[in-house]
């Protein structure tokens, strides 16, 4: 079932996770939406600074950002009611995971790519 996936720490640069995982989900038909706010458009898709920002609900955020920076995004993901948040490696740390324990938030931590039956090396 296609769901509408919010790729936070989406980038330009096809190198990165972040872009891989966009190009990914987008091939197994998921809508994409590509969440850094230094970026007008990832793939050609609009992006949005803040999961806030996206009008309607996203059934899942895969996140790509360091720690630090998914520490401040918790509140934003629980205030949006995600679902799913694929906290994927290199992106969690003890604090990041005590406080979305602590928010009860859904929190996977594994490579939401592989987790849909891609490689990352599919999408150089």
């Amino acid at each position: 079932m296609a769901k509408t996936v919010a790729v936070v720490g989406a980038s330009n640069d096809r190198r990165k996770f972040g872009n891989k995982a966009l190009r990914a989900f987008r091939a197994e038909g998921h809508t994409v939406i590509p969440i850094n706010p230094h970026e007008r458009q990832v793939e050609g898709i609009q992006t949005y600074a803040s999961v806030l920002d996206v009008p309607g609900p996203i059934d899942m955020a895969t996140v790509y950002v360091q720690p630090e920076v998914g520490r401040t995004l918790l509140r934003e993901f629980q205030e949006k009611q995600i679902a799913e948040i694929w906290i994927n490696p290199g992106a969690e740390d003890d604090a990041l995971i005590a406080e979305g324990e602590r928010r009860g938030l859904n929190l996977i931590y594994a490579c939401s790519i592989v987790g849909i039956g891609r490689n990352p090396a599919q999408f150089p």
